[in-house]
């Protein structure tokens, strides 16, 4: 069963859904970034739940933190992302991490990030932030060329710290990232010595896994991700 928790992060109240599998565990465990969409809450984000749901029907549970929580409600979403500040997404990725990290359900040394959308931005930031992750996984990430809330460093800048095996997926009609974003990740990993493998779908643009998301899905493209995701995760996390 989903359940939603409130934290204190920094002075907010921050909601945190937290899914586990059924069973005595403990688990392997996924900290999600959510994807732009969740902006309104997630209360009106069936993608998310559906997501958590699968990785527990898989063997895996997961914490996805909210990260809008200290957003104006009555900002539109483009508006509540020009608030972002890197520093206050670590600090929200953590307390999700530690949510899971400290449940007797859940094995504190098996414990990943994922991310779609915004939250691959965010799930590379947190894996580059924090050495207790053991696997990244990106979805369709932007922005990570430049900082948030700041002067820097850059998400990308700081791949070095990166210190767990990665695996991304990306359209090829994709603008953010774009086909040439992607390439400076792969430039970037490449160059820190970090053990990634990227997969490109020709034919298929950004939020390629949600149903929910007008004509973006692409069925194909979707199920080869999660086949290629839950073998990744078996190879290192399970």
């Amino acid at each position: 069963m989903i359940r939603t928790e409130t934290v204190d992060v920094g002075g907010s109240a921050m909601q945190v859904l937290v899914g586990v599998p059924d069973g005595d565990g403990p688990f392997p465990g996924l900290v999600l970034g959510h994807h732009g969409l969740a902006s309104d809450g997630f209360d009106v984000d069936p993608f998310t739940h559906e997501y958590i749901a699968r990785l527990n029907e898989n063997g895996y549970a997961a914490a996805v933190p909210f990260l809008f929580h200290r957003c104006p409600a009555d900002l539109d979403r483009p508006g509540k992302v020009k608030n972002f500040k890197d520093d206050e997404i670590i600090q929200d990725m953590q307390a999700a991490f530690d949510i899971l990290a400290k449940s007797d359900k859940v094995d504190p040394n098996r414990i990943g990030v994922l991310g779609h959308c915004l939250g691959g931005r965010v799930a590379w930031l947190a894996a580059a932030t924090n050495p207790s992750f053991k696997v990244l996984l990106m979805f369709h990430g932007g922005n990570i060329l430049k900082p948030w809330g700041h002067d820097g460093p850059a998400p990308i800048s700081i791949a070095a710290n990166i210190k767990c095996p990665v695996i991304g997926f990306y359209g090829n009609d994709d603008e953010n990232p774009s086909p040439a974003d992607v390439d400076a990740y792969a430039a970037a990993l490449d160059a820190a010595g970090v053990d990634y493998s990227f997969h490109r779908y020709d034919g298929t643009g950004h939020a390629f896994q949600n149903t929910h998301d007008g004509d973006k899905y692409r069925e194909a493209s979707s199920n080869d991700a999660w086949e290629k995701q839950f073998a990744f995760l078996a190879r290192n996390l399970a």
